[in-house]
């Protein structure tokens, strides 16, 4: 199917796993999902780093790895290319800490749960400004050098909030969202399982486009359409 992104003003798009798949990064959930083989307790908690620290970061070391050595691929740069109207907005939530959509070429990128090649000090009461960091530690945890706390992935544990101003320009666009497309996520997980709903409270049009249909049907998707994110963006956005 087409979509004529330019009839519409607003443009929200949420991102996870599934889209960075094309690009050889594993999905968290679903059939081949990196917590089939481990406990997320244990490596994606705030409990999990405090107790095992290095096996976090060890766990972390290669997603940077990973992400490093991933490109790009059709999906990121149809979403970068969206034709829009003049004056119109698109905004690109995205649950995923690849940064793909951003070397992909987008700007508006909310990053929900924070990016995997960010490091921040373990101590909330430190004033270190998270840094871009593409180190990786599997012998021993590094050390904040203004505290000496642990330091962490800047990553959204389970269970923590989520960064303030990343929720709040989600928010912002979502008041004025007249289109909604949820790519390779299955929507599930708060808060964004409740976007959908914000979307079609205000009026938007909205999209479910995943390789899976969703797992329990929600009112709130107006359409869905089945395949590789790569494949169906190239389709309906050009790229």
């Amino acid at each position: 199917m087409k979509l004529d992104t330019k009839a519409f003003r607003n443009i929200v798009v949420l991102t996870g796993a599934g889209i960075s798949a094309g690009s050889g990064l594993r999905t968290y959930r679903g059939a081949d999902g990196l917590w089939n083989e481990m406990d997320p307790e244990s490596f994606s908690t705030l409990e999990g780093f405090k107790r095992d620290p290095l096996r976090v970061w060890r766990f972390y070391s290669d997603v940077r790895d990973a992400v490093l050595a991933a490109e790009p691929n059709a999906a990121h740069r149809s979403l970068a290319k969206m034709p829009l109207a003049a004056g119109a907005s698109l905004t690109l939530i995205t649950q995923n800490v690849d940064a793909l959509h951003q070397r992909a070429g987008s700007v508006e990128v909310v990053e929900l749960h924070g990016t995997a090649c960010r490091t921040k000090c373990s101590n909330a009461a430190c004033r270190l400004v998270p840094f871009e960091d593409t180190s990786v530690h599997r012998k021993e945890v590094p050390l904040c050098r203004q505290c000496g706390s642990p330091l962490r992935p800047d990553v959204t544990f389970f269970g923590e909030m989520l960064p303030m101003h990343a929720a709040m320009r989600a928010k912002r666009a979502l008041r004025d969202c007249d289109l909604f497309l949820a790519i390779g996520t299955s929507g599930t997980v708060s808060p964004a399982s409740e976007y959908v709903r914000s979307a079609d409270y205000v009026g938007a049009k909205t999209l479910y486009i995943n390789l899976e249909p969703l797992a329990t049907p929600n009112r709130y998707f107006h359409q869905s359409v089945l395949g590789r994110a790569e494949d169906v963006l190239s389709s309906m956005l050009g790229g």
